[in-house]
């Protein structure tokens, strides 16, 4: 009997796991989640699980049945976990942050202990790149045809409270469940390799040998141009990023910094690595981002895109970390830094110098010519 196991039902775990272990003909789903709320509504309701999916043209729903929900924190429902995780051949962890894996690491481990020889592939899509190795360190013991496996997940997707549900005509998880998943249609999810990693199940998962070039083209050319845009969305009084599909200069703006700066630089590091990285391989994926980006069917709020500016703005995410690489590769980054002066004004205010001392609190704190060659191209992007 084959078996799947997804750990947390947030949006990554039902639009990516869930639906590819659905259409991997698994005999048997398990998920774990700790919200007890939502775990009776879904054993409660059939063991169906529902979510909307947007394309070009339309939301759609599908719905996956038979889903078995345990809640690790369950006297009751843990055995039945750790029973699922030694059967499990593929599983899958979608959860807020890496800083939870210890807790997930000790019954994960008591399954494993039970057939320490089954090959099991567990793929890991916490948007670290270092989430894999990091789960493996907190299992602690070695198992040797168990494998850990890092992801690029370019596939936008959101939660819905169930009011908002009611107001876009979207359906919740299940009947009584607070909460819809709303997910793009894009499918392509890249994975790590492994001995054996051709025999998968779980559908809509692309091997590369290195994920690292291919972490570094979501970070700083996806995530980077669509908070570009958020931040020029923002400043035009829009709310949805759909919205600036009716702006064809800011648009223009995106698009230039997409091509000239980030793809450029990225292009410069990685040439030979792979298609993505020729002319004509990232113009596609610029095109098709940018579309994807501001599809109207997933209600896209800018609010949601421009918050958390201060881990934003960090020196290696993904608009400093991304006019670090263009200046690196020999490229300047106007526009990029025009996104990232718009968001230190809204954080810090426009003086140049609480621009400048806020920034000196993000940033490692032995200041060179590269954090002061930064500082200026923000500063002095409004005078461009």
């Amino acid at each position: 009997m084959s078996t799947f196991l997804g750990i947390g039902l947030g949006p990554i775990q039902t639009g990516i796991f869930l639906s590819g272990a659905v259409n991997g003909n698994f005999d048997r789903i398990v998920i774990a989640e700790v919200e007890d709320k939502l775990k009776e509504s879904v054993n409660t309701s059939g063991r169906k699980i529902s979510i909307n999916i947007a394309n070009d043209n339309s939301v759609y729903l599908e719905t996956y049945n038979n889903i078995e929900i345990y809640n690790p924190l369950n006297k009751d429902d843990l055995p039945k976990l750790i029973a699922a995780a030694a059967d499990a051949d593929e599983l899958a962890t979608a959860l807020p942050s890496v800083k939870i894996f210890p807790q997930v690491a000790s019954w994960l481990r008591q399954g494993f202990i039970q057939q320490p020889l089954r090959r099991r592939f567990i793929y890991t899509a916490e948007n670290n790149n270092c989430a894999a190795k990091e789960l493996e360190k907190a299992i602690g013991k070695e198992f040797p045809e168990t494998y850990y496996l890092n992801t690029v997940v370019g596939k936008m997707s959101g939660v819905v409270s169930v009011e908002e549900c009611a107001e876009q005509n979207l359906q919740p998880l299940c009947p009584g469940a607070d909460r819809g998943h709303l997910v793009e249609e894009f499918d392509k999810i890249l994975i790590s390799a492994a001995p054996g990693i051709e025999n998968r199940r779980v559908q809509n998962l692309y091997v590369k040998p290195d994920l690292y070039p291919f972490e570094e083209a979501k970070l700083y050319g996806h995530n980077a141009i669509h908070f570009l845009l958020g931040m020029l969305g923002e400043q035009k009084g829009k709310t949805y990023m759909s919205e600036l599909r009716e702006c064809p200069e800011l648009m223009r703006k995106a698009a230039f910094a997409f091509t000239e700066e980030s793809g450029r630089a990225l292009c410069k590091k990685y040439a030979g690595y792979d298609e993505l990285f020729t002319e004509s391989g990232f113009n596609d994926y610029i095109q098709d981002l940018l579309t994807r980006m501001t599809n109207p069917f997933l209600r896209d709020a800018i609010a949601r895109i421009t918050r958390d500016l201060p881990r934003k703005l960090d020196w290696d995410d993904r608009i400093i970390g991304t006019m670090r690489l263009v200046l690196e590769q020999g490229f300047e980054p106007i526009v990029l830094a025009e996104g990232a002066r718009l968001a230190a004004g809204k954080l810090f205010g426009d003086c140049p110098d609480a621009i400048r001392n806020g920034l000196t609190e993000l940033w490692p704190t032995t200041w060179s010519q590269e954090h002061e060659k930064l500082l200026l191209l923000i500063i002095n992007s409004n005078k461009n």
